[in-house]
C-alpha cells in the first residue's frame, strides 16, 4: 500500500516534470518568455530522479543510471540558470541542458509505459522489439532536432525564469 502510494506521488511528480519541461521547451524555441515553467520543471524534474531512487532493488539498474545521469545533466542546467545566470555560453549550456533533462524523462516514461500500459506490452514484451525501439528513436530523433532549435534560438533572447 505505502509502495503504491509512493509510485503514484512519483509519477504525478514526473508528469509534472514532463508537463512543465514543454513549456520550458516552447519557452527555448519560440519567440516568448518561459512563463515561469523553468524553475518548476527543474525541481520536478530533480524529485523525479530522486523519488526514483528510493524504489526498492537489490543491484544497480539502469534507472538508476538514467536517474544519476539526469541529476548530473540538472546540476549543469541549475548551475548555467541561477549561478551564471546564462551570460555568454551559459545560455546555450542551460538549452542542451534542459531538453537532455526533459528527454530523459520522456525516455523513461516510454519504458513505463511499454512495461505497465498492457496494450504497449503485447508489442513490446522485452522492450527489444522494433515497436519499442521506433518510438525511441522517433523520440530521440525529435530531440535532436528540438536541442538544436532551442541551441541555436538560446543566442537570440534572454530565457526569463524565476
Amino acid at each position: 500500500m505505502i509502495l503504491q502510494i509512493y509510485t503514484l506521488i512519483h509519477v504525478i511528480i514526473s508528469l509534472l516534470g514532463i508537463l512543465s519541461g514543454l513549456g520550458v521547451m516552447v519557452g527555448l524555441i519560440a519567440p516568448r518568455q518561459d512563463g515561469g515553467w523553468t524553475a518548476l520543471f527543474l525541481t520536478s524534474t530533480i524529485l523525479t530522479s530522486v523519488t526514483g531512487f528510493f524504489f526498492p532493488a537489490k543491484q544497480i539498474l539502469p534507472s538508476h543510471i538514467v536517474g544519476g545521469i539526469s541529476m548530473c545533466v540538472l546540476a549543469l542546467a541549475c548551475y548555467a540558470r541561477y549561478a551564471r545566470r546564462l551570460n555568454a555560453g551559459w545560455r546555450k549550456t542551460y538549452a542542451i541542458c534542459a531538453v537532455l533533462a526533459l528527454y530523459l524523462n520522456i525516455f523513461v516514461a516510454i519504458v513505463q509505459a511499454f512495461l505497465k500500459i498492457p496494450t504497449l506490452k503485447e508489442f513490446a514484451p522485452t522492450q527489444t522489439e522494433p515497436p519499442f525501439k521506433l518510438t525511441q528513436l522517433v523520440v530521440l530523433l525529435l530531440f535532436v532536432v528540438l536541442g538544436i532549435l532551442a541551441t541555436v534560438n538560446s543566442n537570440r533572447k534572454p530565457v526569463h525564469a524565476i
